[in-house]
């Protein structure tokens, strides 16, 4: 597969996605996790963890996806399900090493994380932050590659190299970034992400 396909998985709706998870169908676990695997690991990020720490709560939430999903009733409701138990983890993870630094009087004081709901700034920030990841991923394959090449990497690759990736003349990255930006601000529109 190379940088610009993007597996036929993917643009499937959640629905069929989900469904197709319940069934085992491991290219359909594959397409979920890579759609929102930079929603989970964002959370734990928001939290100030260390990376190492965020991959481990990834770890934690996707197994709780897998034993999860079959009983999940509404499948659109899958991201903020994840927000949700991926904020939990945090709880938990954050309540865990405090048991380890044995601080139990601060321990006492945190809440439980099973009953901690999450907080609706953070959540409305996460759905906006998922819009435009879904937004890019609706784009063609080349313009979704050239944003996150430009706008999402670090450090910032040189229009060499991108052009050179993208299979483009170096010249024209300006002129198709512009078309590839107004199409993903028109898609951020209809979903009122502006």
């Amino acid at each position: 597969m190379t940088p610009d396909s993007k597996p036929r998985d993917l643009a499937w709706p959640e629905e069929r996605l989900v469904r197709e998870c319940c069934q085992g169908n491991q290219a359909a676990w594959s397409a979920l996790i890579d759609r929102y695997k930079n929603l989970i690991f964002s959370i734990p990020l928001k939290f100030g963890l260390s990376r190492e720490d965020s991959a481990d709560i990834f770890q934690a939430v996707c197994a709780d996806l897998v034993a999860g999903l079959p009983s999940l009733r509404e499948p659109k409701a899958l991201p903020k399900w994840l927000m949700q138990t991926t904020f939990h983890q945090c709880l938990r993870w954050k309540k865990d090493r405090m048991v380890l630094m044995d601080d139990v009087d601060e321990m006492d004081r945190q809440p439980d994380p099973a009953s901690e709901v999450l907080p609706e700034e953070m959540l409305y920030q996460l759905q906006k932050e998922q819009g435009v990841r879904d937004a890019i991923r609706g784009l063609s394959p080349r313009c979704g590659r050239m944003v996150q090449m430009l706008f999402f990497e670090t450090p910032a690759r040189p229009y060499q190299e991108v052009a050179r990736e993208l299979g483009i003349a170096t010249g024209s990255i300006g002129f198709i970034r512009g078309r590839c930006l107004k199409k993903l601000r028109q898609a951020l529109e209809q979903e009122g992400l502006e």
